[in-house]
């Protein structure tokens, strides 16, 4: 990665540098753009490395399956071959305009961290997934307790730390399902339970983890994790429907409850947007001129809002070739075939 000052002017910062924001480093260094990433974890890959590495993923074109950190490590490699800066490890909390857009003449963008580091950039592709988040936390008994000791997770970092476990899994969306079915071969046995009849979740996500080994009790929701004092030994769960109640043997519990999201300081620098989503338009474009937003948090005026890699994709390339046009009106938004290249 290059180390030029902090004081250079970029001509794109991508705000972000999970799957989306990879892939746009990747096409801005096709365009010749000066490009700087910075990213508020110390590592690169956003959710995929926070919250799933070891998950498998199957709807990346091209891919039967891949692990989410295996996509990372390929997205990374990609986007390195064009030697951008890359900054760690830094939250990008303030937005202010230096210069402001004229005709044929880009705005100078500023940028400031929480390390109170400056950043110039002509346009900037904000690419920050769900934005600042944190697990919805239960408030039962034992939980908070066995959490600070290992025996109640939130996140899968490792399958190897589940090996030979009794696995209760607490939920119903994506991810309950999803680590049901990556871990059953990996535990001893897995119990899922679910406030709801109804899963929130892919239709043939559902329709395997019923044809799995795991045993699936809905309508049940957890009541007190018990333990010995340093490991956890078991759970208190009840029906809400009967209002039966069972105490079932547990080492490990997967809670699985989704996330609080919001989009953090980036709501306070006058963008057009939701909690959780920056509005654009059918050019990645926000209401800011020289800012675009791509991935999970943009929020499309018109359409959809799909929260999928495979849209992120396609949203930081057009985010990226916009942003080209926009700084060299002479440059087309198109860029040609990357087969026709010389890379």
């Amino acid at each position: 990665m290059t180390t030029d000052g902090q004081d250079d002017i970029y001509d794109v910062t991508i705000l972000g540098a999970g799957p989306t924001g990879l892939f746009g480093v990747f096409y801005a260094g096709m365009r010749e753009m000066k490009t700087k990433i910075i990213e508020a974890l110390p590592e690169m890959g956003g959710q995929l490395t926070v919250l799933y590495p070891e998950k498998f993923i199957f709807d990346v074109a091209g891919f039967p399956k891949v692990l989410a950190k295996d996509l990372v490590q390929r997205l990374v490699q990609q986007a390195e071959q064009w030697d951008p800066q890359i900054c760690l490890d830094e939250r990008v909390v303030g937005l202010e305009y230096v210069r402001e857009a004229s005709e044929g003449v880009p705005p100078i963008i500023k940028l400031t961290s929480d390390k109170g580091q400056t950043h110039l950039t002509h346009t900037l592709v904000i690419t920050a997934g769900i934005g600042a988040f944190s697990p919805n936390k239960l408030d039962r008994p034992g939980v908070a307790q066995y959490e600070e000791k290992g025996g109640v997770a939130y996140f899968v970092k490792k399958k190897a730390d589940f090996r030979g476990k009794r696995l209760l899994i607490v939920g119903g969306g994506d991810s309950a399902v999803d680590w049901g079915l990556n871990l059953k071969d990996w535990t001893h046995d897995i119990t899922l339970i679910h406030r709801r009849h109804e899963f929130r979740a892919h239709e043939s996500s559902v329709v395997e983890l019923r044809n799995s080994p795991v045993q699936i009790m809905t309508p049940w929701e957890l009541l007190e994790v018990h333990g010995d004092g340093e490991h956890v030994t078991g759970a208190t769960i009840k029906n809400n429907e009967t209002e039966e109640q069972r105490t079932i043997p547990a080492d490990v519990v997967l809670l699985n409850l989704g996330f609080k999201a919001s989009l953090g300081a980036i709501a306070d620098w006058g963008l057009k947007s939701s909690r959780r989503h920056i509005f654009v338009d059918g050019f990645c474009q926000t209401n800011l001129p020289g800012v675009y937003a791509a991935g999970d948090v943009a929020q499309p005026n018109e359409g959809p809002q799909m929260g999928l890699i495979a849209v992120g994709f396609a949203q930081a390339t057009i985010a990226v070739n916009v942003a080209k046009s926009f700084i060299d009106p002479k440059s087309k938004i198109f860029p040609g075939h990357s087969s026709e290249m010389k890379i």
